[in-house]
């Protein structure tokens, strides 16, 4: 799945000199494990709202890019943060009333229970912290995640991606679930079907003698191919892991933040409240922060044993960005835009697919769309269409990429700020694409 929409290095000889040259430069600099996006890579070096632009000044509608969820260089996101690394930043072992007025006013997004915030730099990060409460919570090892999770890159964590590695044993405490996949079981309970896999994998990890810790999801499945409907089928699952005694965390570091449309998080949808939500990536509109919020009992045990500390997680620029980003959000009501543009993009979508049989599915939530690419006679996966339509959309000027466990899905998800001349380009450009495949 992680390298469907990679550039193959083998390839540098036919891109022009200069890429071609920061290729090897980055090779012999960074080493081989990064990647980079595209048949032909780009060289991106400024951002404005929806659009990138690379190093000749074309511009590209920027239609992946969840980071900077309310747009590239947002003006007033961008003066808090000068502001601030003008007048201080500095660790949270001093008094500072920006990260108390960050985290008030974060909480307030949140269901009363989940009254106390942690702060760390990254979604990884998070998610390492999360674990480590779960298990002095519980007093457990077990977690459950989706058969094609990502949820970071510390050692923990990575553990419970298989996306990154997908070839690769798990670990004995980690226990993969399919996804609540609504398009491949047509016709199923998809809360019931997902339930009764994570049933399957309390029995599996007690047959192994380990009792289950955690429930962990990304509440969109984004790495798993993007499955948002129908609201509420994650009840069902978060009941059976706390049956069986262990929590449920809700990792919203690609949902988060208004993108779904429905409230600012994706658990919001399923009406379950969570026993600890990890964030990131939209938090900082592409500044590093990220954090948890968590319910005080949930966190109690941990903090017994152990103090926390980060060093810049909560940071007071941190803090003034987050503001921000709050701010912008509320004032220009991002998370009712997302609604209302993600239910005509996906319309526009579901229009192509009478023209195009090789959309076999649009589905999503608000401004989080996966669009599933299938041979029109089989239903099979259609991996190189995907893969060529990604690389079309980027000669248009226009950026996605693909997921899922046969990389035969679009993910589509541009910064909140999307407007309907946006929506109406990208459908156009996306349209002119799939013609020229079938021509």
């Amino acid at each position: 799945m992680a390298m469907v929409n990679a550039f193959d290095p083998s390839k540098t000889g036919a891109l022009p000199a200069q890429e071609a040259a920061m290729i090897e430069r980055r090779r012999k600099l960074l080493g081989p494990a990064y990647r980079l996006f595209y048949e032909k890579p780009l060289h991106i070096v400024r951002g404005d709202g929806v659009w990138l632009y690379d190093a000749e000044g074309k511009a590209y509608l920027d239609t992946y890019n969840n980071v900077a969820s309310v747009g590239h260089c947002h003006p007033h996101v961008v003066e808090a943060l000068s502001r601030q690394a003008a007048l201080l930043n500095t660790h949270t072992r001093y008094l500072h009333e920006t990260i108390l007025d960050y985290a008030e006013r974060l909480l307030g997004y949140f269901p009363p229970e989940l009254s106390h915030v942690m702060f760390t730099c990254t979604g990884s990060e998070a998610n390492d912290l999360a674990l480590r409460i779960a298990m002095a919570h519980t007093g457990r090892q077990g977690v459950i995640v989706t058969r094609l999770a990502y949820h970071g890159l510390t050692v923990a964590v990575s553990e419970l991606s298989p996306s990154l590695t997908p070839e690769e044993p798990r670990p004995a405490h980690v226990c993969l679930v399919d996804a609540p996949d609504g398009f491949r079981h047509n016709g199923d309970d998809v809360g019931q079907r997902f339930a009764e896999g994570v049933r399957r994998a309390i029995a599996l990890l007690r047959g192994r003698g380990i009792e289950p810790a955690a429930l962990l999801v990304d509440t969109i499945f984004s790495s798993d191919g993007v499955f948002a409907d129908p609201p509420g089928f994650l009840v069902e699952a978060v009941a059976a892991i706390r049956e069986a005694g262990g929590i449920f965390i809700a990792d919203e570091v690609q949902p988060g933040f208004g993108r779904i449309g429905h409230g600012f998080w994706g658990f919001a949808r399923h009406g379950v409240v969570p026993d600890i939500v990890t964030m990131g990536k939209p938090m900082g509109n592409g500044h590093p922060m990220a954090g948890i919020a968590v319910r005080p009992e949930v966190v109690a045990e941990f903090a017994a044993r152990s103090r926390y500390f980060n060093t810049f997680g909560g940071n007071p620029v941190s803090c003034a960005v987050g503001l921000a980003v709050l701010d912008v959000i509320e004032d220009h009501g991002l998370v009712t835009r997302a609604a209302e543009m993600g239910a005509i993009l996906r319309g526009g979508l579901r229009d192509l697919s009478t023209l195009h049989p090789a959309i076999g599915d649009v589905r999503g939530a608000g401004l989080f769309v996966g669009v599933e690419m299938v041979d029109p006679a089989t239903g099979a996966p259609a991996t190189a269409l995907t893969t060529r339509v990604v690389n079309g959309l980027r000669e248009r000027g226009v950026l996605i990429s693909a997921t899922g466990p046969n990389g035969n899905i679009l993910k589509i998800r541009p910064p909140l700020v999307f407007a309907r001349e946006h929506v109406n380009l990208f459908l156009d450009r996306l349209a002119a694409t799939l013609q020229a495949q079938n021509a």
